[in-house]
């Protein structure tokens, strides 16, 4: 009986400890936290455009002819045969080659860091249309009147081609002031008695009848202005197309703008005449850069047929 009643006791007791223990809960389903914001792109950097490290030109390096350069990237200063050259804001610059042009010329490029950038340029040769007059004098004697009012206009001129304006009609094609045949050649020279040259034809001679409208070949800024006649040009009109580059227009009948005025390619400015020292109606065409001497046939390029 006893172990009867120690078996009862002794399995109520572990029934009830049995019910006494609890089971454990469940753990909660915890996802992991995954963050759903992109991650922000990159800044964009803003492109460079390449470093020009040397010159490039546009023209033809050759006597009489002009051309259009663009200056190594960060020149602070252009130099051409040891003269200072004005550099656009773009980089681009003019230089032109005087009919006697040397073989060749320098150009020296110095960049804000204090380098330089060097580039010797090769100027090709022209033969001339040079005619021999060997039994007449180089010069006939001056008249007084002409030494007397000549020294006024040449300071006149020169004054006029010292004008800076901010013109650009130097940066796009020029076209030609009036359409005909062509009497005389840039750079023509004549040979007088004893072997005596005379100065060579500063520009091209256009035979056309008094009267015939003369157009800006270029847009530019009026620089002079002729209110009379002078003993050589006639009625002279010169405008200046930027980076001291510049138009003449000789033995004008008649001028139709006046100094200051801008005027634009394709505008008129003055009829064709024959005042001045001319042996017949026609236009006298130069064009100039500083000191030297531009052959507009190389700029405007072959004379259109006249319609």
């Amino acid at each position: 009986m006893k172990r009867l009643r120690r078996w009862t006791v002794g399995s109520a007791a572990l029934m009830l400890l049995g019910s006494c223990t609890t089971t454990p809960a469940p753990r909660p389903n915890i996802q992991p936290v995954v963050s759903t914001t992109r991650p922000a792109p990159p800044i964009p950097q803003p492109r460079r455009a390449p470093v020009r490290a040397s010159f490039s030109y546009s023209g033809g390096m050759i006597q009489g002819g002009m051309v259009i350069g663009i200056a190594p990237a960060g020149t602070s200063l252009l130099a051409f045969d040891g003269a200072t050259v004005p550099v656009a804001p773009d980089g681009r610059f003019l230089i032109a080659f005087d009919r006697d042009a040397k073989p060749t010329a320098s150009l020296v490029a110095t960049l804000e860091d204090g380098r330089e950038v060097r580039d010797t340029l090769t100027i090709a040769p022209r033969a001339w249309d040079i005619s021999k007059l060997d039994s007449v004098p180089k010069y006939p004697v001056p008249l007084p009147e002409f030494e007397r009012v000549r020294p006024a206009e040449l300071a006149q001129i020169n004054a006029a081609r010292r004008i800076v304006t901010d013109a650009d009609g130097w940066r796009r094609p020029f076209m030609w002031p009036v359409l005909g045949r062509i009497s005389t050649l840039f750079g023509s020279q004549r040979i007088y008695k004893n072997g005596e040259a005379g100065a060579y034809h500063s520009g091209i001679d256009i035979a056309r009848p008094t009267g015939t409208v003369a157009l800006a070949p270029a847009d530019g800024v009026v620089i002079l202005a002729a209110d009379h006649p002078f003993t050589l040009e006639g009625n002279l009109l010169m405008i200046d197309h930027g980076m001291g580059l510049n138009t003449a227009f000789l033995h004008l009948s008649r001028i139709t703008v006046h100094v200051g005025e801008r005027v634009r390619r394709g505008q008129p400015v003055g009829l064709v005449g024959m005042t001045g020292r001319a042996s017949g109606p026609h236009l006298h065409w130069s064009l100039k850069w500083r000191d030297s001497r531009i052959d507009p046939l190389l700029v405007a390029g072959p004379m259109p047929v006249a319609q």
